[in-house]
């Protein structure tokens, strides 16, 4: 690192003058927004959209949690840095493989690297499953942290750099199926800010809201005005605010509430014989009761003896079926790594959802909500939006062409003036 530069992933970052803040609204579709600034209850986001900057982002596909939060950690498309989902099959075995590990991360976040340089960085979120693939390669040496709100009851020292976060923070435990798990994200990172002053924070919600309630419902309103008097607070005590988001939302039932669901692996058999072919749901988590492992995107390995082009064909009429990609189609137009990537990538239209077989999807934890997810092209649109103004060259940047969320770090580390 130079006094004041620090190349990361092939981009050369400014070290901030002030400390910089940066959310991920997860499932921050940019029409709770829209609601909230015509509703009123946003001020401070709709004075950073008069005053600093804010446009509509590219995200990366498919537009699900880990492939985003790891494009906009890293600076760089999911082909770089190597997570393009949850789970891929491994040919070799032909085993799902999770792709949460940090072991997989092919590159370390921009967090990370500036820790090395001596910088205190704080990276907190609300599911762990992303925890350790942001804090891979980080330094906690040096007054760093990186945890879970999910788990702020098991923090140590040696692996999070911080001991008894509850205490802290002063909270209990928040519920993973709360808006609680988010805004305990945001608390901490307010302490932190108090007592700490770090440099850089990476905070990184989850969408149990955005899951249960369309804009406009009282609850999300409720927790998009607690957010935004958060966002409010982080300002007030110096920092600079950068907001984006990893992917939207879309409702996916219809007008009884039923689920509109493609069950492709049940369409596969029938056409292609029972296994012949692997579905995998590369959403799928811990957190069933928000999407039942139902998204816009699936992968279709294809076994010996299966033709990819029969697959396509078996697949793509089905009701609700948007696209059948090749894998070398898939891997170029959404710039994903070719090696994890299934034989064909199917996507969705923006009111259906692809699930493997029927049997083999709980749909209990929706617990009445009408089905809400994500994963196509439809939910691939997020924020950017920056509480300072940018430079005229990274203004027209973004009025020539719409930005990818990966630039996310670059906007507010480079491109944000005095």
């Amino acid at each position: 690192m130079t006094s004041d530069r620090l190349e990361v992933n092939g981009t050369e970052y400014r070290r901030p003058e002030r400390p910089l803040v940066v959310v991920c609204i997860d499932g921050g579709d940019p029409a709770y927004i829209e609601h909230g600034l015509k509703a009123g209850i946003l001020p401070n986001i709709a004075r950073y959209m008069r005053g600093g900057f804010h446009t509509v982002a590219e995200g990366t596909m498919p537009s699900f949690t880990c492939p985003n939060n790891m494009s906009i950690v890293t600076g760089r498309p999911a082909s770089v840095h190597g997570i393009s989902g949850n789970f891929y099959l491994d040919r070799a075995t032909n085993e799902p493989v999770v792709m949460t590990g940090p072991e997989l991360l092919e590159v370390n976040s921009v967090m990370s690297e500036f820790s090395r340089a001596g910088l205190r960085v704080a990276s907190i979120t609300a599911k762990d499953k992303l925890r350790r693939q942001l804090q891979k390669g980080m330094d906690l040496s040096a007054g760093s942290v990186s945890f879970s709100s999910q788990h702020a009851d098991r923090c140590t020292m040696a692996e999070n750099g911080i001991e008894d976060a509850l205490g802290f923070v002063g909270q209990p435990l928040p519920d993973m199926y709360s808006a609680d798990l988010s805004l305990f994200v945001l608390d901490a990172g307010l302490k932190l800010l108090e007592e700490r002053r770090p440099d850089m924070l990476y905070l990184s919600l989850t969408d149990y809201i955005q899951h249960a309630y369309a804009p406009g419902h009282p609850e999300a309103d409720r927790f998009y005005a607690e957010m935004d008097a958060r966002f409010g607070a982080f300002e007030e005590l110096g920092a600079t605010v950068a907001l984006t988001a990893d992917h939207g939302m879309n409702d996916k039932a219809d007008e009884d509430g039923a689920p509109l669901v493609v069950w492709l692996q049940d369409i596969l058999d029938s056409a292609c014989g029972a296994g012949a072919s692997t579905v995998i749901c590369p959403i799928t988590d811990a957190f069933v009761g928000h999407h039942g492992s139902l998204g816009g995107f699936v992968r279709v390995y294809c076994h010996e003896g299966l033709p990819v082009e029969r697959a396509a064909e078996a697949v793509a009429d089905a009701p609700g079926v948007e696209r059948v990609l090749s894998r070398e189609a898939a891997s170029r137009e959404f710039d994903l790594p070719w090696g994890r990537e299934g034989d064909l990538a199917v996507l969705a239209d923006a009111r259906t959802v692809i699930g493997s077989r029927e049997a083999d999807h709980d749909l209990s934890g929706l617990k009445g909500h009408r089905l809400r997810t994500h994963g196509s092209l439809h939910e691939a649109h997020v924020p950017i939006i920056l509480s300072r103004p940018v430079s005229d060259d990274y203004a027209r940047r973004a009025e020539e062409r719409r930005l990818h969320s990966y630039e996310a770090f670059d906007y507010a580390l480079n491109g944000v003036t005095a």
